[in-house]
């Protein structure tokens, strides 16, 4: 089994809403990847694994949470010169008006 070779940055969002919306703060290049708990597990063994995200060139990224799951947010610097400093906050989603 292959481990991941490169270095991350692991957040674990625990249980998430459909429609919360994450803004992750980045010092450079980096990958962004937002995936559910059984993908991370596979990204730690070093198996295929889906994914929301990629290659983030301009900061703040803004990523809807697509369902309600258990997520994992990883920032990576696989193809970059180095790991970026990371934060990630939780952005209320707008509320819908009865109408």
């Amino acid at each position: 089994m292959t481990k991941v070779s490169f270095r991350f940055t692991h957040f674990d969002l625990k249980e998430l809403r459909a429609g919360a919306i994450l803004e992750v703060s980045l010092s450079a290049v980096n990958n962004v990847r937002l995936m559910t708990a059984p993908n991370f597990q596979r990204f730690k063994e070093g198996l295929d694994y889906k994914y929301l995200g990629g290659v983030a060139k301009k900061a703040p990224v803004k990523i809807v949470i697509p369902e309600a799951a258990h997520w994992h947010l990883i920032v990576d610097m696989e193809g970059h010169h180095g790991l970026a400093e990371s934060s990630v906050k939780m952005i209320t989603p707008p509320t819908r008006r009865a109408g």
